[in-house]
């Protein structure tokens, strides 16, 4: 299906859901609705199934206006972060319900088919309340892709579930997805889980749309500063600067080499991600020395904030690394791992990617 939003806006009295946007999804493939709660990303999805009217603009499916058209005339199915099944069901009864409901052949093996894709066969006997929440999920996105419908909305289908379950289902969405032929829309608050399900990624803030685009080229273009506090986990490390005869002077007499358009505004916001940040010094590195606030073992990662002359950075070291506070620290850096913002926070230069 090809899904496309034009000026399509929410309103309930007298507070906006949705600002004026528009969109269209690229068919057959897995758009994310990234940004923080209450950023607009259900109020939109309930428009796209049909659960709310708009209140301007219109809902095009394959080109057909269905603004009007309610949520059980439209054949899309849905995931929610409950997990949501028929409880006086069996497991292979919730997964075959679409199914029946079609008077489709073959429902057994269908069913059979799913239940081993999500690892689910020896609870196709089970009522979902004998069934963990992990399972109960699995449940729920098996019927949903049962149902084979050209439109599939999930709504952070994953939040409930503890770390290690979101990971194996995280992996395991992105192969079913890649395999399917439904148009999917995946919201969710993890920028990590966006790159993750890759794609293509619509960024929202505060009921605007700001960017929408493949999931690899927003993440490594964000055209604003707002995108880029949107899709960067730990949040991307900000800087004030000028614009200089060097490229760009920072404070404490930092510079860094970085050309820059002609047209660039005299005060300039750097972006630096807390993975581009190093202990270990490489050629063409500028050396920022600090003395550490704050460290933190995160799965595989550390992220250290360190006092720099520049202000308070958040590195991403890979490993285990030990710190004590208040010890001394150097970071290292490379001007071309920086992006540069122009003083209305729009994008001036992002580090080159090949193929971006």
């Amino acid at each position: 299906m090809e899904l496309t939003l034009e000026r399509i806006g929410k309103q309930v009295g007298a507070q906006t859901h949705l600002y004026p946007l528009d969109l269209t999804l690229v068919p057959r493939a897995v758009t994310v609705l990234l940004g923080a709660t209450q950023a607009g990303k259900t109020s939109l999805m309930r428009l796209m199934a049909g659960l709310d009217t708009p209140t301007q603009g219109r809902v095009l499916a394959d080109g057909r206006d269905v603004t009007g058209l309610p949520v059980r005339e439209r054949n899309v199915s849905m995931v929610y972060q409950q997990f949501i099944n028929y409880p006086s069901m069996t497991v292979a009864d919730n997964i075959a319900s679409p199914l029946k409901l079609r008077g489709e052949k073959g429902i057994a093996e269908r069913v059979q088919e799913l239940a081993k894709r999500l690892h689910i066969e020896p609870f196709l006997k089970r009522l979902p309340a004998e069934l963990s929440g992990g399972q109960q999920q699995r449940v729920a996105l098996a019927r949903a892709l049962a149902k084979k419908a050209p439109l599939m909305l999930l709504d952070e289908p994953l939040v409930n579930l503890d770390y290690k379950l979101r990971e194996e289902l995280r992996d395991e969405l992105s192969q079913l997805f890649a395999a399917g032929e439904s148009t999917v829309v995946y919201a969710t608050t993890e920028p990590t889980e966006a790159l993750l399900l890759g794609g293509y990624t619509a960024v929202m803030d505060a009921g605007e749309l700001l960017q929408y685009g493949p999931t690899a080229e927003v993440f490594h273009r964000p055209q604003s500063i707002r995108v880029a506090r949107a899709f960067s986990d730990p949040p991307m490390n900000l800087v004030e600067g000028t614009h200089a005869s060097i490229g760009i002077s920072l404070q404490a007499g930092v510079n860094l080499s970085v050309p820059l358009p002609a047209s660039s505004t005299p005060a300039l916001t750097i972006g630096i991600r807390a993975s581009a940040l190093r202990v270990r010094q490489r050629d063409g590195d500028i050396a920022l020395s600090g003395k550490v606030e704050l460290a933190e073992i995160s799965g595989s990662d550390t992220f250290v904030h360190v006092d720099t002359p520049i202000g308070e950075l958040v590195a991403q070291l890979t490993g285990v690394h030990q710190f004590t506070l208040g010890e001394a620290v150097t970071l290292y850096l490379n001007a071309a791992q920086v992006h540069v913002f122009d003083s209305a926070g729009k994008l001036l230069v992002a580090p080159h990617r090949e193929g971006i």
